[in-house]
């Protein structure tokens, strides 16, 4: 799978260095953020490569049988209750409670394809700290966004370009791979929908070696989507400007 640079500021040489020697052994922790997602479930744990060495689900309150149906299909999966509501927070929850070299987040609503996990860590062996899914770059796409949202995404992609000078083609897809040792340069610290862009500005911001990773977004296949397009957007909004008036301590050398 191709992949194209959008960083162009390298990492740390440290960190290139100690990612050479993780390389040969580097174990993978797949992480997904869920909430009533038990008719999703099925087809997301079926198609993440029997090689994943650990497989988180989190679960964020969910009414329905979530955790019974991740716990059936996949009795090693690691589960865990997030009280905290969002998709941030349950993240967030995720990456602390990992033991992989290698964290690969996705959705739980079956519009992702696990198989594609494999895209992500051969980004990462391959030299990048941090791997970005993106529907809009060549060799990407979606059966599923609307022209509101792509037009929001446009709009969010614009922002962070001028404000911070990253260019992503796609800022609010959450299908991210990062190094684990790289997590603590993000200090994340929001819980909502917003986290995917905070995660972009900070890799950035902390001048991670950063490639995206093209994919294909399928539509839901059950239930209905958490997102909340306008609410969501005006908090990723805030998030931005929140960032640009920041003072960011950046990545230890």
């Amino acid at each position: 799978m191709s992949t194209v640079d959008c960083n162009e500021s390298p990492g740390p040489k440290a960190g290139r260095a100690e990612h050479q020697r993780e390389r040969d052994h580097a174990t993978v922790s797949v992480i997904i953020p869920t909430l009533n997602e038990a008719g999703n479930l099925p087809y997301v744990l079926n198609t993440i490569p029997s090689w994943v060495n650990e497989v988180i689900v989190v679960d964020g309150r969910s009414r329905d049988d979530t955790e019974r149906i991740a716990k059936l299909l996949r009795p090693d999966a690691k589960v865990i209750h997030e009280l905290t509501p969002g998709k941030g927070a349950a993240m967030k929850a995720g990456f602390n409670s990992a033991s992989g070299d290698i964290l690969i987040a996705l959705d739980a609503d079956g519009s992702m394809d696990g198989a594609q996990i494999g895209a992500f860590r051969d980004a990462l062996l391959a030299g990048a700290d941090y791997a970005k899914g993106s529907r809009f770059c060549e060799g990407g796409g979606s059966n599923d966004i609307t022209r509101f949202r792509r037009f929001g995404d446009g709009g969010i992609s614009f922002l962070l370009r001028v404000l911070f000078g990253a260019r992503y083609s796609d800022v609010t897809y959450g299908f991210i791979g990062i190094w684990a040792d790289r997590l603590d340069a993000l200090h994340l610290d929001s819980d909502g929908f917003e986290i995917e862009t905070l995660i972009g500005i900070r890799a950035r911001r902390a001048r991670l070696r950063t490639t995206e990773v093209p994919c294909f977004e399928a539509r839901r296949i059950h239930g209905i989507s958490n997102l909340r397009a306008l609410h969501d957007g005006f908090r990723i909004v805030r998030v931005i400007l929140t960032e640009r008036m920041r003072r960011y301590r950046g990545l230890a050398r």
